[in-house]
């Protein structure tokens, strides 16, 4: 059965002013643009979730790190194509929406709130691990149990996880001007400080600690990058802000690149330089492994609080930087009739998503404050990296369909670029594990559901392609 596509230039123009007669505001410059997508990728994957792909891989962790990254570079120059020539809100959404449908677009949309949306709750879970950590390291006390986990972990809610979502979305209402400079602020910050635990773990290295180097071969180091690629994911988010960059299409593709080139040397150093310190059976499976090795080699417990508190500005800027994502996201989608209106009123006064906001931030404390933190993250692994496969076929797509489109970056080796950005894709996904398949085979089950039901009978795209059935005119118009 056909679906519906929207053209490029038919995207562009409707993001050109918001349905609701107030647009977003173009106040994003390069550098502010670099740190939002730093901010977004740096924080719960590399502070909580080192230890999981060390026990995965060994010292080899190194290789999945460069292997997730690889993966990582593949589709980075798919997104800089895409929202070089399509800067929009939209993301993934609004590219899949223009080279494979509204369907595809939708379900892109559904996966997409396992990557900002699901893995917020993820996210704010591992920043109460380090509030705790730094509330140890300042006053020698701990938060009650109760208080920092869901009833699986023994608790009763995770109160500092619910926390950090509301003080994002605080900040997100006000303004993108004021989340920008404070997301540029955390991302120097924690860069800062990884960089202070880089030369603290080299000082302590012992060449021993590597050996053996891929105890666990091809398979762990496969199953490190499964895990690792988590650290990875938020880079994406960079092409959520299309409608509120200025030069969109200069400054969204190089942003892309620079992130990823950045946060790949950043996350090889640290995993380098925390195996090297203390060695692979110290590491694998501590929650808060930097702050341990830091307090190991200094002896000191204030060493391990910097690393903590480090840990609880970058974790937080990462929530901040994903619900942006989200809410722009949602905000693209109900302005093609797919999710309810609510979701595309824009505040005349700080020109931003209020409404929306404050649902996305409702809606995901709620795993945040119950749930424990590995329940979500392969689940969201394997989401994002079908987004991405799909993008990567978008390139290929958009190409054929629209050769004349404006690209302000294209993708060096075109079509085996995104073919091999497809294939590392799929190989990772392989490496999340049959369950993770099952539970993701639902999902998308559930989203062509509510696709079905609501998504398709709201749609606002008037010209339905042939055997669509009649055409409809735009909600509203």
């Amino acid at each position: 059965m056909s679906s519906r596509i929207k053209s490029p230039q038919q995207l562009l123009a409707e993001s050109g002013a918001d349905l609701e007669g107030h647009g977003l505001r173009r106040t994003m410059g390069l550098f502010q643009l670099v740190c939002f997508g730093v901010g977004a990728i740096v924080g719960t994957g590399i502070f909580v979730g080192l230890s999981g792909s060390v026990a995965e891989a060994g010292p080899a962790v190194v290789l999945s790190f460069v292997l997730a990254a690889i993966t990582c570079v593949f589709t980075a120059f798919s997104f800089a194509e895409l929202g070089g020539a399509i800067p929009v809100s939209g993301s993934s959404y609004s590219f899949a929406y223009a080279s494979l449908g509204e369907r595809a677009a939708f379900l892109v949309g559904w996966c997409l709130l396992l990557e900002y949306g699901v893995s917020v709750s993820a996210v704010a879970v591992g920043w109460s691990q380090y509030v705790d950590e730094l509330l140890e390291s300042l006053t020698g006390l701990r938060l009650p149990a109760a208080l920092t986990a869901g009833p699986a972990e023994g608790g009763v809610v995770n109160l500092p996880a619910v926390i950090v979502i509301a003080l994002a979305a605080g900040l997100l209402v006000r303004g993108v001007r004021e989340s920008a400079r404070a997301t540029a602020a955390m991302a120097l910050l924690k860069i800062g400080i990884l960089l202070v635990f880089c030369a603290v773990g080299f000082s302590a290295f012992r060449a021993g600690h590597l050996s053996p180097f891929a105890g666990h071969g091809v398979a762990g180091i496969t199953a490190g990058a499964s895990v690792a690629f988590f650290s990875y994911i938020g880079f994406d988010a960079i092409t959520t802000a299309g409608e509120e960059v200025r030069n969109p299409r200069r400054n969204v593709p190089l942003a892309i690149l620079i992130c990823i080139g950045i946060v790949t040397l950043l996350y090889g150093a640290v995993a380098l330089s925390a195996i090297g310190a203390l060695g692979v059976d110290a590491v694998a499976g501590q929650p808060a492994a930097l702050s341990l090795v830091v307090d190991r080699v200094t002896g000191s417990s204030t060493g391990g609080g910097i690393i903590a508190f480090g840990a609880v500005v970058a974790i937080a800027s990462v929530v901040l930087a994903v619900m942006y994502g989200q809410t722009r996201i949602l905000l693209s989608m109900s302005r093609d009739g797919l999710v309810p209106r609510v979701f595309e009123r824009v505040s005349p006064r700080s020109a931003t998503p209020v409404a929306n906001t404050w649902i996305v931030a409702a809606v995901f404390a709620v795993p945040a404050a119950f749930a424990p933190l590995d329940v979500v993250v392969d689940l969201t692994t394997i989401g994002t990296l079908a987004v991405m496969a799909v993008v990567n076929l978008a390139v290929i797509v958009l190409r054929r369909r629209h050769p004349g489109l404006k690209r302000s970056f294209r993708v060096p080796l075109f079509p085996l670029s995104p073919l091999l950005g497809i294939g590392f894709c799929l190989y990772l996904m392989a490496g999340t594990g049959w369950t993770t398949w099952v539970q993701f085979a639902v999902f998308l089950a559930v989203g062509a559901l509510l696709y079905a039901v609501y998504g398709r009978r709201h749609s606002r795209l008037a010209v339905t392609a042939p055997g669509d059935g009649a055409a409809r005119a735009p909600r509203g118009a």
